[in-house]
Parts: structure tokens; sequence; C-alpha cells
């Protein structure tokens, strides 16, 4: 396994891809400040949980396309139903057979949904659904939940983070932020804003879900052990309740949390009817679709049918029904049902998240090495001797993996993740955290090779 790129080649990368490219990639989490120097700078290919440098160079990878790949990189069936479609013309004049089976398969997988609306990335779904919800209600506002980190690139959400040049704070001014599990933080916002909230987007959950802190460690693939989902005492029920007593729509966006909490999104797994949803990554194996579902009610602002009603132009997209991503997407539901994807999904994070959290313990690092969220949407924070968060650390525990030939950025499972994976998981966590505790007595300086990694979202590079 590889031991890392002479740092030469990544810098003539690098330049390369920073020359042409402002931020040296297209999306910033794949940018050479959120990995460590010794990391690959740019990748050639990939093939179930495994990716490879342009000079051979291979990596178990943990990383997984930003949480978009779940079957495993260039899936046989997935590549061979993209292929037959590519056949067919790719993108025709009108609305194409795939587009309506497409359409038509998602609406009856998912119960929430009546209508949807494809498209090629989350942006501009939930970006629509926000659309949505001013037409549907008349009113201006929208609440977002301050921790969880992206909705959009536009104006209306991208203005409340602290990247706010090139915006118009008209636009983000109609955006009001509360905290994800306290709902009398949501209660205050309709309470100084009566009758002028449109919408509620949330993510159902990130490593922090919406049930009691007892729950956490007990979530299983069958859902959570507590009695909140029949009693409504989680706190998505709570938001949808005050929704549905306010007036406004609820609205969950399951870019990372579909098709890996259960298959029908994290909604069904915790037990809410939301009346939009947004939908991509995950759904496609990597294919770029996304999707907006939603009641039939609200979904008809874009309807043309109704003679002389008002129009909204939602969505509109040469490429949103790309028939490739569309037969990518039809496939990868085939194999979620033939292979149990979200049973493995479950059963491998269980054991990843268990290995990583005694590795820690067995190196004295349970405080500075922490295992934090579930089995399906985990992460690991790294502290420092103060125990504070620590980029450097990330950084230093990251490029000791790559030592042993696995990138992990964060953690995203996959179906191509097997128990050699496992395996190799360990050995290279083992040494990597060996290194991590040399680190907090010596200092972090005399073992990271580079700089540390820095948050995608900052006031200055």
């Amino acid at each position: 396994m590889n031991q890392g790129k002479p740092p030469s080649v990544n810098d003539t990368y690098s330049r390369r891809l920073h020359a042409v490219i402002p931020g040296g990639a297209h999306t910033y989490s794949r940018g050479d400040d959120q990995f460590p120097a010794n990391a690959p700078a740019i990748l050639e290919r990939g093939r179930g949980a495994h990716v490879w440098d342009p000079a051979g160079n291979c990596f178990l990878d943990y990383g997984m396309a930003l949480r978009a790949v779940t079957l495993g990189y260039a899936h046989p069936r997935v590549n061979a139903a993209v292929a037959r479609e590519i056949d067919k013309g790719v993108n025709l004049t009108r609305a194409t057979t795939i587009e309506l089976k497409a359409a038509e398969r998602i609406v009856e997988l998912i119960p929430s949904a009546d209508m949807v609306k494809f498209a090629k990335n989350g942006s501009n779904v939930t970006t629509a659904a926000a659309k949505i919800a001013r037409a549907y209600t008349g009113r201006t506002y929208i609440c977002v939940p301050r921790q969880h980190p992206f909705f959009s690139f536009d104006d209306w959400f991208i203005g409340t983070t602290v990247m706010q040049r090139g915006t118009v704070s008209s636009h983000y001014a109609s955006t009001l932020l509360f905290d994800y599990g306290d709902v009398a933080s949501l209660e205050r916002l309709f309470a100084e804003h009566p009758g002028e909230i449109a919408g509620v987007m949330l993510e159902p959950a990130t490593t922090q879900g919406p049930c009691s802190p007892a729950c956490t460690r007990a979530l299983t693939r069958d859902g959570p052990s507590c009695d909140c989902i029949r009693n409504g005492g989680n706190f998505l029920h709570q938001v949808q309740t005050l929704c549905l007593r306010e007036g406004a729509l609820f609205i969950l966006d399951e870019m990372i949390t579909g098709f890996r909490w259960h298959m029908q999104g994290a909604q069904t797994y915790f037990g809410v009817d939301p009346d939009l949803t947004t939908f991509g990554k995950a759904m496609a194996n990597g294919f770029s679709v996304a999707a907006l579902l939603g009641k039939r009610a609200p979904m008809e602002v874009g309807s043309i049918l109704k003679e002389g009603a008002e129009r909204t132009f939602l969505l509109s997209t040469t490429h949103g029904a790309e028939m490739s991503g569309l037969a990518a997407f039809l496939e990868t539901i085939r194999v979620y049902e033939d292979e149990d994807v979200v049973g493995h999904l479950w059963d491998y994070g269980r054991g990843l998240f268990d290995l990583l959290e005694g590795l820690s313990t067995r190196h004295g690092l349970a405080d500075h090495f922490v295992m934090d969220g579930s089995a399906i949407a985990m992460n690991f924070i790294t502290r420092d001797r103060d125990g504070d968060p620590s980029m450097a650390l990330r950084a230093l525990f990251q490029q000791e993996m790559l030592r042993g030939g696995v990138m992990m950025p964060w953690v995203a499972v996959s179906l191509a993740h097997d128990a050699a994976a496992l395996a190799q998981t360990e050995a290279a966590a083992d040494k990597a955290l060996a290194v991590y505790a040399k680190a907090l007595t010596d200092g972090v300086e005399t073992y990271l090779e580079g700089p540390p990694l820095k948050p995608v979202f900052r006031k200055h590079n």
C-alpha cells in the first residue's frame, strides 16, 4: 500500500489544478486545505472501496466521493445500466420514458412524496424547496439550524455563514437561524415573525440526532430503541407539529441521510411526514442526480395545468432529467433491494465505530480521539492536551492513516467496505493513534509534515 507521494509530485498537480480551477477542485471539500500534505493531490480512478492516483498508488477510501457513493466505485450493475441508457441518446427533446419511470419509482418508494422534480445538484433542489414554501404560503422567511453546515451555494443560505463575500444581504435576510434539538429556539422565531415564516428546513440528523441523548448509542438499523417515534417525542416530531400549527412547510434535507439511515430516508427511520424533501448523493451511486419531492399541493405551484393560476418558475434545467443519471438511480435502487445495502452500512459502521473507539481507549486517548454520532453517521473528533478541538491533530491522524494506505478525511461507508477493509483500517489506525499519543506529549509539530487542516467555512484563506 501507498506511503504517500513525494511532495514534488503533489505540488506539480496542485499547481496545475489551481492554475485552471478556482480552489483547485469543484467542491471546497476536495480542496488542498482539507487534506494532509501526504494525501494524493489528484486521483485517476476508483473501484469498490479503493481509489488510485495516476502513479498507481492505491488507497482504501472512506471519503466515497463526499458520501455520494454507497455501493462502491464503478459498480458493474449501475455502470451497465448507464451504458444501455446512454445508447438511447442521453437527453431528448421532450420528457423521456426513463424520466417517467424514475419519477414513478421514487414517488412509490418515498411515502411522503406525491410528485418529484429532478435536478443535478443539491443546492438547486434546496433552493427550489425554499421557493415552493414561499410561493405556497405567500410568506417570506425560511428557518434553518445553525448547526447544519450546508444547504445551498445560493445567497439565501450561504449568506448566513461567514463566507458572505459576493452575496446580497437582502437575500439572506430572509433566512432565520435556530438551534437543532431546541424547539423553544424555533418557537421564538415564530413568535417574533407571526404569519411570516414560510418553511423550516433541516437535516433529519447528523452525528446529532433528534432523539434523547440516551438513544444515541442505542440506534440500530431497525430504529431508535426509545419510544419517541410512537409518542411523537423526538425533535423532528416537535418541529413537524409546530409547522403544522403555524402554517409553515416542514422540509427535510436528506442529501446525506437519504438511502443510508433507511431505504426511504431518515424520515421513515424517525417516523415523520415532511411536506417537502430533498435527496441526492447516494441515490445514484455517484452519478449527478438530485431530487425535490413533496406533497401534491405545494409541489403543484410548478404546474402548468391550472388555467389562470399565477406561474412559479420552479426548476427548469436542461440536464435535470438526463437519462444516464436516472438509469443509475433506478439500478442503484434495485441493488439496494437485492443486497440489503442499508443493513450492511449499519453493520459495518457499528464494527468500525467500535474498532476506532476501542483503539483510542487502548492508546490512552479516550478524551482526545473521540468517536461521535452513531454507526450510520459517525465522526472522529480530535482534541489536544487541553481537550480543545485540534485541526492539526486531525491532519496528523489522516496523515498517519495514509501511511497505512487508508484515506479517511471523514467516515462514509459503502457496500464495498468488507472484512479485509476493516482489518486494514484497524492496522492503520493502531499505528496512527500511537503517533497521535506521542504528539500529545512531544507536540503535534514534531510529527505533522504539512500545515493543519482548515475549516471550509472561514472568513479568510
